[in-house]
């Protein structure tokens, strides 16, 4: 066990051993991987590992602030410099100053903020909203993300810039399914700790229940089978840890389904951003299958099966 991070695979193992190297540095850290594989717990342990231990570690989900706001979030605002402004406002670098600021679901921020960021990381310095002077932090950056952030640097969303500042070491965290030895002692981490909060005693786990998770597809990774372990426990009825078989094939179907609505988003997401830079054209060397970086007749099939209008509008896909 390595803080809260549990696992004993090989690819755990050299997670864990990137993390050892680089936590004493201050090098900016890209942490890569699918939601729900543990990308903040990998965070933390690089602050605690490293000098600033006894300084903040500041979070900030930048998907779940409104593009509107996020400036003020990370930099903060004076008095007066929008609507609602009442006074001055210390931004979440300032509040990190000294300590590590992590930045999850990086990909999701707007591009005038990106500009923001990469004068941070270069300069150390930034502006609140709403003034000129120039203020001076000492903050080491993580961030992460489980977006393709080279496709969405080909489609015009993600400076390539920034991209390159944020990569100084990338740490890549494997999805569950690639490290199922390590199910085991991810479900007795669980059973034990939340039989505790739920004030019950578990003596036993079903080696049937274990094969069964172990052959699952986990699309929710770590945090789809804390989930089901807590669901479990709450719901049991004797000493022994049993899944219902049920709840796994439910699962499935409902974690792949929003796996791929969520992948067909984020492929939409960045056509749009292609055609739009290419003011709707396919192909050529200025097209947005080369900006895609893929062919233009790939791309022309995709446009019709996702119901992309070239120019801009959206339109419902046939049936």
């Amino acid at each position: 066990m390595f803080e809260e991070i549990v696992g004993s695979s090989k690819s755990i193992r050299q997670v864990l051993k990137q993390v050892e190297k680089v936590a004493p540095s201050d090098s900016t850290v890209l942490i890569l991987g699918e939601t729900g594989t543990g990308k903040e717990l990998i965070a933390r342990a690089l602050h605690r590992r490293s000098k600033r231990v006894n300084r903040p570690f500041i979070r900030v989900n930048c998907a779940a602030i409104p593009q509107s706001l996020i400036a003020s979030e990370l930099f903060g605002h004076e008095k007066g410099a929008f609507t609602g402004a009442l006074q001055r406002r210390v931004g979440r670098f300032e509040a990190a100053n000294g300590g590590t600021l992590f930045l999850d679901e990086i990909g999701e921020l707007p591009m005038e903020t990106q500009i923001a960021l990469l004068r941070v990381l270069q300069e150390k310095e930034f502006e609140r909203v709403g003034s000129n002077h120039p203020v001076s932090v000492d903050v080491r950056v993580i961030a992460a993300t489980n977006r393709d952030l080279p496709a969405a640097v080909r489609a015009g969303t993600f400076r390539q810039d920034l991209f390159y500042r944020l990569n100084v070491v990338p740490i890549t965290v494997p999805p569950l399914r690639e490290r199922p030895g390590d199910i085991p002692l991810l479900v007795e981490y669980f059973v034990g700790r939340f039989a505790k909060e739920a004030g019950r005693t578990m003596r036993h786990i079903s080696q049937q229940t274990l094969k069964q998770l172990q052959a699952y597809h986990w699309s929710g990774n770590i945090r789809e089978l804390q989930n089901v372990v807590e669901r479990a426990v709450i719901l049991s009825e004797t000493d022994t840890f049993v899944v219902d078989d049920s709840w796994l094939k439910g699962e499935s179907a409902e974690s792949e389904k929003r796996g791929l609505s969520a992948l067909e988003d984020r492929e939409v997401e960045m056509i749009k951003a292609a055609l739009a830079e290419s003011h709707g054209r396919t192909g050529g060397p200025s097209g947005a299958a080369v900006k895609l970086g893929i062919p233009r007749q790939t791309l022309e099939s995709k446009i019709r099966r996702l119901g992309i209008d070239k120019y801009g509008q959206e339109r419902p896909t046939s049936k």
